[in-house]
């Protein structure tokens, strides 16, 4: 397996599609699309497998089965209706970048239903491929176990290198706290020998990486429902650069904005008191 460094917005570190073999985990957003298309050098997929659809991990999905029709993409049922027709992604995820939209993402095409194999969690596909459905980050994200590899998109964390922090990415709108404990534990039962991160690259330290996310998880909520977002957004900044430091610090804030992960543990915190 190889990870293809997308280089989103021209920065190293912050985005990354797995390749083994003819399979693609999380192509990455189209904005980015000629750079993974440039790795590939010539050589055509047959399958995409998506963690979720955020335009950050399965934004290219619809561009690479319009160039590559027999291209099969595998999701959960939850995110398959927002492949077929993104509009409704695409007006949500414009009310949150707002100008930078098409800079961020660039255009996000539907993928036709015929391409599309629905994922509700333990199927075992391509000859080798687990599925585990892991919500908590999105109620739409699965987790693939393969040769000991589990591809984990975003419920195992951001981890910039193998040697910093690991945070956890709390955009809004679904973020769901025990939902995630949840996942970290089904993520550990699968005893892998190593994550592979989206956001980024792959670690064999794996225990530590699930207690260290699931502990800073939890200290991060309550540092949301304790405080306004912007002692928020300057405590998480000056934890990541202590840890990781200025040099990974702008890695980190673009694979996770500080502002987003107040926003959705905000919503979190709301919804629990609506209810």
């Amino acid at each position: 397996m190889r990870l293809i460094d997308v280089k989103h917005l021209g920065r190293s570190r912050v985005i990354g599609c797995w390749q083994l073999d003819d399979v693609l985990v999380d192509p990455g957003p189209s904005s980015a699309l000629p750079t993974v298309l440039e790795a590939l050098g010539g050589q055509v997929p047959r399958a995409l497998l998506l963690t979720h659809i955020h335009l950050d991990h399965a934004g290219a999905s619809g561009s690479l089965v319009e160039r590559w029709p027999d291209l099969q993409v595998y999701v959960h049922e939850r995110g398959a209706p927002h492949l077929i027709d993104p509009s409704r992604l695409i007006k949500s995820a414009r009310r949150l970048y707002g100008e930078d939209m098409d800079r961020l993402w660039g255009e996000m095409l539907p993928v036709p239903e015929r391409n599309l194999t629905l994922l509700k969690g333990g199927e075992r596909l391509l000859e080798n491929f687990e599925v585990a459905y892991t919500p908590g980050h999105a109620w739409h994200h699965v987790s693939y176990l393969h040769d000991g590899t589990a591809f984990v998109g975003d419920v195992a964390g951001v981890r910039i290198t193998d040697q910093s922090l690991t945070i956890p990415p709390t955009p809004p709108p679904d973020i769901d706290l025990d939902a995630w404990h949840e996942s970290l534990q089904r993520v550990a039962a699968w005893r892998p020998q190593r994550l592979a991160m989206t956001h980024f690259g792959a670690t064999e330290d794996v225990e530590q990486q699930l207690s260290e996310l699931g502990q800073r998880l939890d200290a991060w909520a309550e540092l949301a429902r304790a405080g306004e977002q912007e002692s928020f957004v300057s405590a998480v900044r000056e934890e990541i650069e202590r840890d990781a430091g200025p040099e990974l610090l702008a890695a980190y804030t673009q694979a996770a904005p500080p502002e987003q992960l107040y926003a959705g543990l905000e919503r979190y915190w709301r919804k629990r008191a609506e209810e």
